[in-house]
Parts: C-alpha cells; structure tokens; sequence
C-alpha cells in the first residue's frame, strides 16, 4: 500500500513540475523566469550539498565555478574571440558555435579540474580556516575575470561577454518561442524543460552518491576525519573527490545560466552569491536531498515574489519615499532566514537520520 502511494505521489508531482510553466505562463513570463533560476539554484544548491553536506567541508567560495561555467559557454558560443583575436578570427570568422552535447562534458570537466585545484592546498584545512581560503578562492576567480580585459582581452572585463548563442538541441532554438498548434511554448518555458531535465538527472546522480561507498566515506569524514582515517577510509582523495564533484556541477548550472542569459558579467558572480548558496543549504537541511531542493527554491523566488508584492502595493510610496522596496525586501529575507534557524536550526527539511542515536539513548 505504501508503494502504491509513493508511485501516485510521484506521479503527481511529476504531473506538476510538468504542467507548471505552463501555468505560470498564462500570468506572464515573468513567473516562468523565476521557476528558471530556481532551477538553476537548485542545481547549485545539490552540487555544494555534495562538498558542505556530504563530506563536511565549508566551501564559500562556490560561486567560481558557477562563474567558470559561465564564461566558459560565454567565450565558446559568441563571437568574442573572433572579434579581438586575428588567428582565431582565419580559423573561425564568424566565431565559435559550440553545440550543448559538447559545451556541457566540457564544463562539468574543466569545473571538475579545477575544483580538484582548489582542495589540494586545503587538505589539511578544516572550518573557518577551509571557509576563508575558499572564500579568497571565490573573489580571486572574480577579480581575475573583472581584470582580463587588458593587455589582451579574454573576458571583456567588467563590460562582460553579450551576444551568446541560445542553446539548440535537435534543431530546436531554445531562444525563439515554440507553436505547437494549440498553444505557444515562450523560450522561457522551453529553457524550464531542459533545467529541469538536468535537475533531475542532477538529483538521481546524488541520490546514488549518497547511497554508495564513496557517499559514506564522505559522511564518515564529516562525522569525524580521524575515526575514518583509523578505518582506513583515504581523506585526501576522498576530499578531493567531493571538491571536484561539487565544482562539476557548477560548471554545468554556470553555461546554462549564460545561455539562459545571453550576457555575463563578474557582476553576477559576487561573494553574496556564494553566501546565498551555501545558505540554500543549511537553510533547506544539510545532507538532505529534499531539503536542499526546499531550500534553493525558496532562497531563489522569495526575492523576486517579494520584489513583484512590493510593486503591487507600492510601498515606497505608501511610505512617503522613506523605505525603499530593495532595502524592504533583503530585511524581510534576512528576517525570515533568522526565524527558520531559530525555530528549526536543523533546517526545514532535516534528513530523517540525524540523531538517531541521541533519541535512542535518550
């Protein structure tokens, strides 16, 4: 009986995330944007639960390979390259197109590696100290990105990387809106599709991880490094494995985010970005899937719900110009994450086998 509501409950929750862009379009596009990058925050959210949730490690500085992901799909499908570089411009005038099977292996790849660069030095690190080096980590990636403009251009600096390809799978341009007889699909709702297809890929992956060796020499690490050192279980590989996984992710979310765009800056890659994914995290529950998947989206469409309230009611004018509707809405966000921790510091949706062995003890 408990299978058979579990298969309806997923069937209907299938039916849901299907038919919700659907809906949401009806009010207007901008709902669906909203469902998009909750999307993608999700699948950020999934790949540093991997590295904080998994194995323990604070990394704060996430947001890197998001940005790597990004520019690299930026440099690959524009016409940047052929624009400021002759020898690229003989082989390529008029830029290169890199497809979405090609663009996403590479990503995950060069993500992955340099995730693996960023554990190495940090081994023997752990809590604050892992978090300040990871944070350096994070700004370092930016400035990098804000200052490769001169002598020669790489990244177009701070006046970032436009002009970038949508992604096409079979033919179909993602950019440009779909008839399918009976109803327009807008390249909001189409982009909805393919984050979502990645999501639950995304998910089914770490569902797997969590329940393989690899996931439990990761929360062996995490519950305590020496005991699983003494149990033979190899931490420094195992650290490695969990930067490198985590980072892949991000490299993935990042290209999607610039096509989803079609505009990069180091602008969009700030520490208060790394700040809201780890937050995404605790705040939805650590190690749980779920509560990840909870947490990201939550983190992710309260501000532009909150942003779309404050234009109905107009509150800055109810206030005579005093308050200002930004400042409102990071208050009422800061305010609603202060009172979650404090009721439920586990998170909203803790994993089910955090303490076990208090309950039966006590």
């Amino acid at each position: 009986m408990n299978l058979i509501a579990h298969k309806r409950s997923l069937l209907i929750s299938a039916l849901i995330l299907l038919l919700l862009p659907l809906l949401l379009q009806s009010m207007g596009n901008f709902w669906v944007r909203i469902a998009d990058f909750a999307l993608l925050y999700v699948l950020l959210a999934l790949g540093l639960n991997i590295v904080v949730g998994f194995a323990g490690l604070l990394d704060l500085g996430f947001v890197a390979f998001f940005a790597i992901g990004a520019y690299m799909y930026g440099l690959m499908a524009s016409p940047h390259l052929a624009e400021n570089f002759a020898w690229f411009a003989q082989m390529f005038p008029d830029g290169l197109h890199t497809p979405i099977w090609l663009v996403i292996p590479l990503s995950a790849l060069l993500a992955g590696i340099l995730g693996v660069l960023l554990g190495a030095p940090t081994l023997k690190l752990r809590g604050d100290y892992l978090a300040i080096v990871t944070l350096g980590f994070g700004e370092i990636i930016r400035v990098f990105l804000n200052n490769l403009d001169h002598p020669v251009n790489i990244t177009n600096g701070p006046k970032g990387l436009g002009q970038i390809d949508s992604i096409s799978i079979a033919g179909l341009n993602l950019g440009k809106r779909l008839d399918i007889g009976f109803m327009e699909l807008s390249s909001v709702t189409l982009y909805y599709y393919l984050f979502l297809a990645l999501v639950l890929v995304s998910y089914l992956v770490c569902s797997r991880l969590e329940r393989s060796r690899i996931g439990r020499a990761w929360m062996a690490i995490r519950e305590d490094e020496i005991a699983a050192k003494a149990m033979g279980i190899n931490t420094v590989n195992m650290k490695l494995l969990a930067f490198g996984m985590g980072a892949t992710f991000g490299g993935v979310s990042g290209s999607m985010f610039a096509a989803f765009q079609g505009f990069i800056s180091p602008e969009s890659f700030s520490l208060m970005e790394s700040v809201m994914i780890v937050a995404m995290v605790v705040l939805g529950g650590i190690g749980h899937l779920p509560g990840v998947i909870l947490g990201a989206v939550l983190l992710s469409a309260l501000p532009e719900v909150l942003r779309w309230v404050s234009g109905l009611l107009d509150l800055q004018a109810a206030t005579g110009g005093r308050l200002d509707a930004s400042i409102l809405r990071q208050l009422l966000i800061a305010l609603a994450m202060i009172i979650v921790m404090l009721l439920r510091p586990r998170g909203l949706w803790p994993s089910p086998e955090n303490g076990k062995s208090l309950y039966k003890s006590g």
